[in-house]
């Protein structure tokens, strides 16, 4: 399978968790200001290499989720900032445009050193 994006969690924002119960995660690369990498997984700056589709695999290490929606920003700003918000929710829509929606599925584990990639389908 072809990587596109790969990167390494560098921290857990201190509020993460605040979105669990909604299987929601925020990441973003290093470049985030303090405020948000708070509510963010952090990662590596890392150039994405493609284009994010339905149907291409998201994976936290070992913990892989295909890819059921992409909003019509996600590869904007995956490319710019690493940043989108992931829901574990199988959906094929979603109301906010830096949605990437993925199989719905036990969130992963993340921890700083887990990489994040995303491979095309």
């Amino acid at each position: 399978m072809e990587t596109i994006y790969e990167s390494k969690v560098t921290a857990i924002g201190a509020d993460v968790d605040m979105f669990v119960d909604e299987k929601m995660m925020i990441i973003f690369n290093e470049t985030a200001p303090k405020d948000l990498q708070d509510i963010a997984v952090v990662h590596t700056v890392a150039q994405l290499k493609g284009t994010i589709e339905i149907g291409d695999i998201l994976s936290f290490d070992d913990q892989s989720y295909q890819v059921t929606f992409v909003g019509n920003k996600v590869n904007e700003t995956v490319g710019e900032l690493g940043h989108c918000t992931i829901v574990f929710n199988g959906e094929k829509y979603a109301d906010l445009p830096g949605t990437l929606c993925v199989e719905n599925k036990e969130m992963p584990v993340v921890s700083v050193a887990t990489i994040i990639t995303i491979h095309k389908a």
